[in-house]
């Protein structure tokens, strides 16, 4: 791992967000706020139906509302790409990825079946509610219980099964088998999902768009409609996204669609229930069996999770992998299945899979401490894995047994009765509960551009995005740092297609991916730097290597004679502006270990037992990822975290009504999402871990591991304040009564 000097080096330092004054004056701009002269707006209209085909529609009613431009349907569409490979991306499953206004046929519930383009949004809507259309419509099929009969192998690699599982389950002195349900959840960000497609003179395409990669949704259009080198994508905020924007969602086709048709700019921007229509968590079905000794030593497991899928994608994520890696246990099967149903395909949501495969393993962990008469933190330690035995690998850094003491000595863990119902505060019960949790440490390969200009500012770009996680902030402290300049001296670009190559803003790898690139390419701009320093006889660099200067406090000096210094700026303002780019890819070195981020979430809640109702009143999360950039924007990631984790245990479920096919609470009214009034005291600890490993920073992300084991602390706790197990989320109150 590179060292930076520490004297003057932001990194580790709680900066606040370098873009929080624009988003506190309003003078950040999202993806449906950028205007210009004659810009139309479309509105979607979406299929009532689940299952069948479009037997006609009729327009005329809306073409005839003055101000309405145009009406857009699979019979009037421009060309589209007729190859499916066209249609993938970045975030593709496996299958045939959804054509927009492809063809008759409907395939799920809310599917746009037309796109309005009038002279103002309301009108646009309004028109679009005067569209006839028949449909030729089936039953649909969308209750992943129903269906579990059909479920099939998902695509990816699994695990191999290692030792005997079945003999050793029949051989345990203790045995537990667990089922566990967990709901449909929609991510439900603060900004909607927009586009708006700025038409240019010259036929080009300038777009703004909600996503986490523009770079993904510049090669979507290009493909999809023939435009190669004719589109660029920008994204300089986003409202929050949660992987919801990790692939090009159908608003940005269809704005394109009409831009292309008309010739004019256009915005199609989505309703809050449309927001509904598209990726999601997937309903889920998980079954565990634990075999172990009677003091609780694991010695066989099982997991088995089946999720719903579309009919044309087979969405897979890592649900069960994480039970194979995070206890020693010699005899281990994990299996994961899909169930094709009647809706859109599922999506990446924050801690894919993880925060699923770990809510199942962690509650049976805590009933198996219960079967076992043992504290659930004891546990734990007792089943601890030095080792990756999926992969036999250690571990690149692993201070977890640190995050269990350090989060159950402030939490108070040691003071836990171990019998239900032994605590009490007033009329309402009260429970303690713990959990682990996992994620992997990801570096995608990234490229970024590091530029020194004449009056000695620092400008680093990578085509990267900012979803609220301070991607701004961080990038800037890592180049700040790289060339010991002070923070206000440097500006990070983001967001735009131009920029370097950036992989998707997801899975907790943007400042591994793009912070070590960012931090490459400022090392190779010092290197420029120090050779039109050595370019004049009688410089004092002249016969010196860059491991011989240091660059601090705005200036490049000797390592051995500090005085002898020359300002950056004063070199620019002779040679002119000094660029360098340079890429990051996972090191070779990688590959012998296995790499990950670590928690231990502690939990109490407070049960009114006459009423059911559930309050969550502490959790402490103690976290180790490796170095933390920046703790003030680290802290603010896992306190989301975790509060979507309570949502997950107590509060969020998309409810389907399965004979239309039809999600019936897609709004903030009725799809329950924790509010302040929710949430107690949240405190978090970052753990010290070193990792040499990881990549050039040893920082492993932390935008994920936040909710990992929150839902199953939160269950547990339950369960140790009323003596009541519930396997279904979210624990409601007609479940607990």
């Amino acid at each position: 791992m590179n060292t930076l000097p520490s004297a003057t080096s932001p990194l580790g330092q709680p900066l606040d967000r370098v873009d929080g004054p624009l988003k506190v004056t309003g003078r950040a701009r999202y993806a449906g706020e950028f205007q210009e002269p004659g810009l139309l707006h479309g509105s979607v209209v979406t299929s009532r139906i689940a299952r069948g085909r479009i037997l006609a529609i009729d327009s005329r009613a809306a073409e005839a509302v003055p101000g309405v431009r145009l009406v857009l349907t699979h019979e009037n569409r421009p060309p589209l790409a007729g190859y499916d490979k066209a249609y993938e991306d970045q975030d593709s499953a496996e299958g045939r990825a959804y054509r927009p206004l492809f063809n008759d046929r409907i395939l799920w519930s809310g599917q746009p079946v037309a796109l309005v383009v009038a002279d103002d949004p309301e009108l646009a809507r309004y028109a679009g509610s005067l569209l006839q259309i028949r449909y030729a419509e089936e039953a649909p099929d969308t209750d992943l219980m129903a269906g579990l009969e059909r479920a099939h192998a998902a695509p990816g690699e699994l695990p191999e099964p290692r030792g005997d599982v079945d003999g050793a389950l029949r051989g345990a002195v203790l045995r537990l088998d667990l089922d566990y349900l967990s709901p449909v959840e929609h991510h439900n960000p603060l900004e909607p999902h927009a586009s708006t497609v700025h038409y240019l003179p010259d036929g080009r395409l300038e777009i703004h768009d909600k996503t986490q990669g523009v770079q993904n949704c510049q090669q979507y259009v290009e493909k999809v409609f023939g435009l190669e080198g004719r589109v660029r994508v920008l994204s300089p905020f986003v409202g929050g996204a949660f992987g919801s924007g990790l692939r090009p969602q159908y608003q940005l086709p269809l704005a394109v669609m009409a831009a292309l048709r008309l010739g004019r700019s256009v915005r199609v921007a989505l309703t809050r229930q449309q927001m509904f229509t598209f990726g999601y968590r997937p309903r889920t079905l998980q079954r565990i069996s634990l075999g172990a000794a009677a003091d609780g030593q694991l010695q066989a497991l099982t997991h088995q999770a089946i999720g719903q899928t579309s009919r044309f994608e087979d969405f897979t994520e890592h649900v069960v992998k994480w039970s194979g890696m995070l206890y020693q246990c010699p005899n281990v099967r994990l299996d994961y299945r899909l169930v094709p149903l009647d809706v859109f395909t599922p999506l990446d949501m924050r801690a894919p899979g993880a925060a699923l495969g770990l809510y199942a393993l962690e509650c049976a962990m805590d009933e198996l401490a219960c079967a076992a008469g043992i504290d659930p933190l004891q546990l734990r330690l007792k089943n601890y894995a030095e080792r990756d035995q999926n992969e036999d690998k250690p571990f690149s850094s692993k201070a977890l047994r640190e995050c269990y003491a350090q989060g159950a000595e402030r939490f108070g863990w040691s003071r836990r009765p171990p019998q239900p119902r032994s605590l009490r505060e007033g009329d309402r019960l009260v429970g303690w509960g713990m959990a682990t949790g996992i994620w992997e440490a990801l570096q995608m390969p990234a490229s970024a551009k590091a530029c020194l200009e004449p009056d000695g500012r620092l400008v680093v770009g990578s085509a990267t995005a900012d979803i609220g996680t301070g991607t701004y902030t961080v990038m800037t402290q890592i180049a700040a740092a790289a060339m010991g300049l002070p923070v206000d001296r440097v500006e990070f670009r983001l967001g735009d297609s131009r920029l370097s190559r950036a992989p998707l803003e997801g899975g907790s790898a943007t400042v591994s991916s793009v912070g070590t690139a960012v931090q490459r390419a400022c090392e190779a701009l010092r290197q420029r730097l120090l050779d039109v320093a050595q370019q004049s006889p009688a410089s004092p660099f002249s016969a010196v290597g860059l491991e011989d200067v240091e660059f601090i406090d705005g200036r490049m000096r000797l390592k051995d004679a500090p005085h002898t210094s020359v300002e950056l700026a004063q070199i620019v303002q002779v040679s002119g502006a000094l660029e360098a780019e340079a890429s990051a890819r996972a090191d070779g070195k990688r590959k012998a270990y296995a790499l990950a981020t670590h928690s231990a979430v502690f939990v109490e809640v407070k049960v009114d037992e006459a009423l059911g109702t559930v309050e969550v009143s502490r959790v402490v999360s103690a976290i180790a990822a490796g170095r933390i950039v920046n703790p003030k924007t680290a802290t603010s990631q896992i306190v989301g975290g975790v509060v979507w984790g309570i949502g997950m245990a107590l509060h969020e479920e998309t409810l389907i009504d399965h004979h239309l096919g039809r999600y019936m609470n897609h709004n903030l009214a009725e799809y329950h999402v924790p509010v302040n009034a929710d949430i107690g005291e949240i405190e978090v600890i970052f753990v010290e871990e070193r990792d040499e490993i990881v990549n050039d920073l040893g920082s492993k992300g932390v935008g994920e591991i936040g909710i990992v084991g929150v839902a199953a602390a939160v269950a547990s706790a339950i369960h140790h304040a009323t003596g009541k197990r519930v396997r279904e989320l979210p624990i409601t109150l007609d479940k607990l009564l």
